[in-house]
């Protein structure tokens, strides 16, 4: 049994507490906390900083590792999903290659979980292999034409089925690309199950705006790649509803991105389906939009917001404490005590894995790591100038 103290641990679910001593096990089961009074201290381990349970990376592509450093930040997200499209074909090996490291650096960077998407195979063998315990969302995607809704349904079911027994669920990828009948089958292929599902939702202004008047860049976009929106009636209204009126409300279901999300959006969400989760990926948010989401929206009763680093072709590392540092520096108002519960704990609850992680509760082993240079401030503990993050188990 080790014994571990810090200047101050971050249980995941409860938060900071101070003056306990952490047991766990070498295996990295958590035993208890205890009252350091209880104990020699001197027979403990000493981390200066703070420690905290594993992170939940709640939305990553790990698929486009090998698209690190390909493109220019602040293009907006069409101009950046049209490079994605036209660049993400290259020689498989370098593919395989820059999976298996972006997998080691989210491992080295204390995530144990991953809710990750996948629209093709490529990423099979590094999870069968990985320390990371990772949740694929199978993302399936027609271009808002329901007449191929079957063929590329069929198509993606052929993906999902090849994860084997790997922890998957097939999901639509955004409201902008998935039509009618799309949605009806990826509601009846998961009605057996009641895995969380995914669907990114609001990332850019021309998402609402095609919904709403059938205006804004997706139908050039769409056009571009030969689909054509003659037959797409707008709704009247903002992309989310169109989403939630076609989605199953019952599983767990993370809203990516959400940096046009207002709160009656939010409200109206949390009404549909209690289950809801937000994922954020400031970064990736600032390399493509340059805007964040307005985060004192979410301060309403039952909003649990994630966090997720999306891929290295929108972001620079995949790092949580990095998206912690970035959500910090533009939101004064945000604390590191609840943003580090969105990091684990939170994440943990979206993607049904918090009998394992997501908390130092007995029995549970969430992985412990180590934030060096945590200082308090005004009696709130804050990150200093350089912190790092270690794993301890």
């Amino acid at each position: 049994m080790r014994k571990l103290i810090a200047d101050i641990i971050h249980t995941g679910d409860q938060g900071f507490v101070s003056d306990q001593v952490l047991l766990v096990e070498d295996s990295g089961k958590i035993l208890d906390l205890r009252p350091k009074s209880e104990f020699n201290i001197q027979e403990c381990e000493y981390y200066p900083g703070a420690l905290v349970p594993g992170f939940i990376n709640a939305h990553c592509h790990l698929e486009l590792s090998h698209l690190k450093g390909q493109f220019e930040s602040g293009h907006k997200l069409i101009p950046f999903l049209k490079s994605v499209v036209q660049n993400r074909e290259v020689d498989q090996e370098l593919v395989l290659e820059k999976i298996a490291e972006a997998d080691a650096e989210m491992y080295h960077g204390g995530i144990v979980a991953v809710g990750d998407i996948s629209n093709k195979t490529d990423t099979i063998d590094a999870k069968t292999k990985s320390q990371i315990l990772y949740h694929s969302f199978i993302e399936a995607f027609d271009f808002l034409q329901e007449h191929l809704a079957d063929k590329f349904f069929e198509d993606y079911k052929k993906v999902f089925d090849a994860f084997g027994n790997l922890p998957k669920t097939m999901v639509p990828h955004a409201p902008y690309s998935v039509s009618n009948r799309l949605f009806q089958r990826l509601i009846e292929s998961n009605q057996q199950n009641k895995f969380p599902i995914s669907i990114h939702n609001q990332e850019t202004i021309d998402e609402d705006l095609l919904f709403l008047n059938k205006t804004g860049g997706f139908i050039d976009f769409w056009e571009s790649f030969g689909f054509s929106l003659d037959t797409f009636q707008a709704t009247g209204k903002e992309s989310i509803y169109y989403a939630m009126d076609r989605m199953d409300a019952i599983p767990n279901t993370l809203f990516i991105h959400n940096t046009q999300m207002k709160k009656q959006h939010l409200e109206d969400v949390l009404k549909w389906n209690p289950n809801a989760y937000f994922v954020t990926c400031p970064n990736a948010n600032l390399f493509i939009e340059n805007t964040l989401p307005e985060y004192s929206n979410f301060n309403i009763e039952g909003a649990k917001l994630c966090i997720g680093t999306d891929s290295l072709s929108s972001n620079w590392q995949l790092s949580i404490l990095e998206e912690i540092k970035t959500i910090l520096k533009f939101n004064a108002k945000l604390n590191l005590e609840n943003v580090l519960r969105w990091a684990n704990y939170h994440g943990a609850l979206a993607l049904n894995l918090d009998s394992k992680y997501g908390s130092f509760t007995k029995g549970k082993e969430p992985g412990i790591l180590w934030i060096q240079a945590v200082e308090k401030r005004q009696n709130i503990w804050t990150l200093g100038s350089q912190p790092s993050v270690k794993r301890i188990l």
